[in-house]
């Protein structure tokens, strides 16, 4: 049985695939950006694993996370999301993810893609931490605050400090697997310490 981070130790096959195969890993493609800015965003006050397992009906909901769509998603299209059990029926978070989208949008036409945008926040490359146990984790960084408020700045929606440090260690901009863990040590998130 390979070292995991302690927060990945649950009897949850699911969750540890996520741990095991995603979270960390630098991402680069928008759309896959904007998944996890969908789900981060529903995901605050809320656990990851609820979202984790709600997972495949955002995907079916949020137009397979095609920024485009979403961004196109009406008044009509927030009741439909309102009445499906499959996800969390929050009217803000449906109604920001939607806003989010268009926001979205007018970064990538801004920067050319919004990964380069993204990126930018941390130097271009995944920053290294060195967490040895949980106590080690911090709700927020300098950086994350710093990029939460670019990004209030430009009108996106409930995508605060912590919600957007938990987006930088999703999609890899940080390395925040402790040093024990299989996955740290793979290598993944290779980038420069913090």
């Amino acid at each position: 049985m390979p070292s995991r981070c302690p927060w990945s130790v649950f009897d949850d096959p699911l969750y540890l695939a996520y741990h095991d195969e995603e979270w960390g890993v630098p991402v680069h493609d928008d759309r896959k950006i904007f998944e996890f800015l969908i789900l981060e965003a529903f995901q605050a006050g809320l656990s990851w694993r609820t979202v984790l397992h709600k997972r495949d009906n955002f995907r079916k909901a949020f137009a397979g996370f095609d920024f485009k769509k979403v961004a196109r998603f009406g008044p009509r299209d927030v009741n439909r999301l309102m009445q499906d059990a499959g996800i969390i029926r929050n009217r803000a978070k449906i109604e920001a993810a939607i806003v989010n989208a268009r926001r979205f949008i007018e970064v990538r036409e801004e920067f050319g893609t919004f990964a380069k945008y993204m990126w930018q926040q941390v130097g271009g490359r995944p920053r290294l931490n060195q967490m040895r146990s949980l106590k080690d984790y911090q709700a927020t960084t300098p950086e994350a605050i710093a990029w939460a408020k670019d990004l209030k700045k430009r009108g996106f929606k409930f995508l605060g400090p912590t919600v957007i440090y938990a987006h930088m260690q999703a999609v890899g901009m940080v390395n925040d697997h402790v040093v024990t863990c299989f996955r740290y040590a793979s290598g993944v998130g290779s980038g420069h310490s913090g």
